[in-house]
C-alpha cells in the first residue's frame, strides 16, 4: 500500500454555490467569529465548542489541521459560499483507514447561514470527492441520536442507517451516556 502522504488528490473542490477547500494559515480568524456566534448551538453536540477559545487557540488549530491534512491523517475543511467568500462552516474527513479505504465525515455550520441547504451540500460535495478522488470504499456519518438536526443530512443524501450503538459516548455536557447513530455509505 502506497504511505499516504505520497497520495495526490486536490486540496479543494467546488459545488454548485460553495468552495470547499483544506484549512490554511490564517483561516483562525474567520473560522473564530463562526464559531462564536454559533456557540450556543455548537455546545449541544460538539466537545471542541465546550471550552472558550482564544482566536489564537483557534488559529493554531487551524494550522494543526493543516498539517494534518498535508500529512493525510485527518482531512479537516473549510466550507465558503462561491458568491461572497464567506466562510460557512467545516467538514472534514474524520477517522481515516486508507487500506480500506474509509472515512467518517463530520460538519457544523455557522448558526447565521444555517437553513439555506448548505451543510447538505457540502457532505454530498465531499462525499462524492472521498469517492472519486480518494477510492473511498466506505462512507460513514455518526451523530448523536438526539441531534435531529444533523441525522436529517445522511437521511437526505441516501446514507443508509446501519444501528445505533447504545451507551456508546458520553454526553458533551458530561451529563451522562449518549447513543450514537451510524449512517453509511458504501461503493
Amino acid at each position: 500500500m502506497q504511505k499516504p502522504i505520497l497520495k495526490d488528490f486536490p486540496n479543494e473542490f467546488y459545488t454548485k454555490r460553495l468552495y470547499i477547500r483544506l484549512p490554511k494559515p490564517g483561516d483562525g480568524e474567520s473560522v473564530y467569529f463562526a464559531i462564536d456566534a454559533s456557540k450556543d448551538d455548537l455546545k449541544k453536540w460538539l466537545p471542541f465548542a465546550q471550552k472558550n477559545q482564544s482566536m489564537e487557540d483557534v488559529e493554531t488549530n487551524v494550522r494543526e489541521s493543516y498539517i494534518k491534512f498535508l500529512k493525510r491523517e485527518d482531512m479537516r475543511m473549510h466550507i465558503f459560499s462561491r458568491e461572497t467568500g464567506d466562510l460557512i462552516g467545516c467538514t472534514g474527513l474524520h477517522r481515516i483507514d486508507w487500506e480500506v479505504p474509509k472515512f467518517e465525515i463530520g460538519y457544523w455550520i455557522d448558526s447565521r447561514k444555517s437553513g439555506h441547504g448548505y451543510i447538505t451540500e457540502a457532505v454530498q460535495g465531499i462525499t462524492d470527492y472521498a469517492f472519486k478522488e480518494l477510492g473511498a470504499n466506505r462512507i460513514e456519518i455518526r451523530c448523536d441520536v438526539e441531534n435531529r438536526r444533523s441525522k436529517a443530512i445522511p437521511e437526505r443524501l441516501g446514507f443508509k442507517m446501519e444501528g445505533i450503538l447504545q451507551n456508546d459516548d458520553v454526553a458533551v455536557d458530561g451529563d451522562g451516556l449518549r447513543d450514537t447513530c451510524i449512517f453509511a455509505k458504501i461503493k
